[in-house]
């Protein structure tokens, strides 16, 4: 059922159907249905309202209950950042293991997989995959979420992935346009800058995009970041040149273009969300994605008056704003007319495949299988927010199920090392590391445990930069 609220004037429509919320909770609350009714065209779902597939399906059947044609968003890569198994880890491997094993129809079938599993649970657009590639190994908010960091590669299964999802039904979202992965900071805190020659921007950072678009990928979100080669005063998700000059007519994209979350810092701190929301619509995007860490009613107030002030003083165009709620309608529409591609040839397990060809072995001479209950080390770094802190990663659960009796913890800083060194007593150890080369405190924490017991199995779950150390079969 579709319900319309009376007295809804076209500008105020307009204003709430470019906007794609979040909310708390696992059931939608009373002021999300309301805003439904009165034009909102979309939801975003995070790990803080899911708690199992079915709870999924009735939410999204609820959603849909008061608008049929609802976009419902999430942001599901797979791999680190996982919303469907956000309190035990994906079962899908994410980009960086998909890129090393470098077989673009086994990306394909793993983003069919992940699509048919949202589109049985009522999801419809996922905010993925990221396209970005990851020039700058000292990245700290993209790293593994990328295919890798040769341009070429990154294309091709960055096109195969869009190709897999919307085979399922659901509406890629290739990301962060023009490219996030030349930067050494987080946008979620600060707004990064990519110094790079417009040449070089071309034939690296777009490349992948270009790859999305020949792919028909039906929407692109773009990058808080600040790329003076292309608009030296605005952030490319406020910047006309990016968006409409670059993107639209340079390279032919027609689809919906998504901010990155307004309320992210890069933003938010300047700009601030409402005059940052009018800002992004004038330059070219047609939807605004919000709720990561504003999640309420207040909120989509202050944004659709934000937008519908910029429209009354000028400072965003009347027919702009209704080319962007446009935009959105027609990819809703796509969604609900898009006939799934069958997908009874894909393994069952095809996460677990993909997971298991991603692995790569460094042998030592000395090694010796482990014989007895290990104690597994995890040198935590800080997760970023896009992966958030609720997410377990690691190896410890599993070899505890495979070798009851294991023992864990985890230890960070100057001193880790001698802390677990310390806490592991006798036992054999695994130390389980995540981007050794970012982090100086792990790689003195190895070194201390490898003086000490040189059978230390060291297993890296980030980028393999760092040289591969420790005992390893």
């Amino acid at each position: 059922m579709t319900t319309l609220a009376h007295g809804a004037d076209t500008l105020t429509r307009d204003a709430l159907t470019v906007l794609q919320p979040g909310f708390v909770g696992t059931t939608a609350p009373d002021w999300l249905l309301r805003r439904l009714g009165e034009g909102l065209a979309s939801v975003g779902l995070f790990g803080r309202n899911i708690t199992s597939p079915e709870q999924l399906a009735a939410l999204t059947a609820q959603l849909r209950a008061e608008y049929d044609e609802v976009l419902v968003a999430i942001d599901e890569e797979g791999g680190d950042v996982t919303r469907l198994e956000v309190r035990t880890g994906s079962s899908y491997p994410g980009n960086h293991a998909l890129g090393a094993v470098d077989d673009v129809e086994l990306t394909r079938e793993v983003a069919h997989a992940l699509g048919r599993r949202l589109a049985e649970c009522g999801v419809n657009l996922n905010w993925a995959p990221s396209a970005d590639v990851n020039a700058n190994p000292s990245n700290p908010v993209i790293g593994v979420r990328s295919f890798g960091a040769d341009p070429d590669l990154v294309a091709r299964h960055t096109a195969a992935y869009v190709s897999g999802l919307q085979a399922a039904g659901v509406a890629a979202c290739t990301k962060h346009f023009p490219g996030h992965g030349d930067t050494a900071v987080d946008s979620h805190h600060a707004l990064p800058r990519i110094d790079a020659a417009q040449s070089v921007l071309q034939a690296r950072d777009v490349a992948p995009f270009r790859a999305a678009i020949a792919a028909d990928t039906k929407a692109i979100m773009t990058a808080h970041i600040l790329v003076p080669a292309l608009d030296g005063d605005h952030p490319a998700t406020l910047s006309r040149r990016v968006l409409t000059d670059l993107l639209r007519k340079d390279l032919g994209y027609d689809g919906l273009i998504v901010t990155d979350g307004i309320e992210m810092q890069a933003i938010a701190a300047t700009y601030g969300i409402g005059r940052g929301s009018a800002l992004a619509i004038a330059a070219g995007a047609d939807a605004i994605c919000v709720g990561g860490g504003l999640a309420d009613d207040e909120t989509v107030r202050h944004l659709r008056d934000a937008l519908v002030l910029a429209v009354h003083s000028g400072e965003l165009p009347e027919e702009r704003l209704a080319d962007a709620a446009a935009r959105v309608r027609r990819l809703a529409a796509w969604t609900a007319t898009c006939t799934p591609e069958s997908g009874d040839g894909t393994p069952a397990d095809i996460g677990l495949v993909a997971a298991r060809r991603a692995l790569t072995l460094t042998r030592s001479t000395t090694y010796e299988p482990v014989s007895a209950p290990p104690f597994v080390a995890a040198f935590t770094p800080v997760a970023n927010i896009a992966v958030g802190a609720e997410t377990p990663w690691g190896v410890a659960a599993e070899l505890a199920r495979l070798c009851p009796g294991t023992e864990t913890a985890s230890f960070s800083g100057e001193e880790a090392g001698q802390a677990a060194l310390a806490a592991a007593g006798s036992r054999r150890i695994v130390a389980v590391v995540r981007d050794e080369h970012r982090h100086p405190w792990m790689g003195t924490a190895l070194d201390t445990l490898l003086a000490a017991r040189s059978d230390t199995i060291v297993v890296e779950m980030g980028i393999p930069q760092s040289p591969p150390r420790g005992a390893c079969p």
